[in-house]
């Protein structure tokens, strides 16, 4: 079972932050379920964050996490969810970015390890959330 990792819980282990530790074990469990990706958006705005080759890769390699980057299939998912999202009201607090994270999880992977930041829920209903606490379906 493949899990599409999300921007803040890598930026939540690389920083030290209160939930980092959680996500680190929650990740582990993952992997062994199956293994760990990202898409070009999540590389990228890790990459932002660390701004060393180096321990991009080191980061990434050492949580077991595999760059695959998105299918146009994902894109077009994306495309399709960011349109409803905008036509029904939505606010520019959610770009495209956001919706091909999570495109890329429902489309080339099984699940998607992150918040549940709302829009989620209702632009990717079949999107089966990792979160610390506990897997939501």
């Amino acid at each position: 079972m493949m899990t599409a990792v999300d921007t803040p819980v890598l930026i939540a282990i690389c920083q030290g932050e209160a939930d980092g530790r959680r996500w680190a074990e929650r990740l582990a469990e993952c992997r062994a379920e199956g293994g760990l990706c990202v898409c070009e958006v999540v590389a990228a705005e890790l990459f932002a964050l660390l701004m060393d080759e180096g321990e991009h890769r080191v980061v990434l390699e050492g949580l077991g996490v595999e760059y695959v980057p998105s299918t146009l299939a994902a894109a077009q998912q994306a495309g399709r969810a960011f349109r409803l999202y905008r036509n029904a009201g939505g606010p520019r607090t959610h770009l495209v970015p956001d919706f091909l994270i999570a495109a890329h999880a429902q489309v080339q992977a099984d699940r998607l390890a992150s918040l549940d930041r709302g829009y989620l829920r209702r632009y990717f209903s079949g999107l089966r959330l990792v979160t610390v606490t506990r897997m939501e379906t």
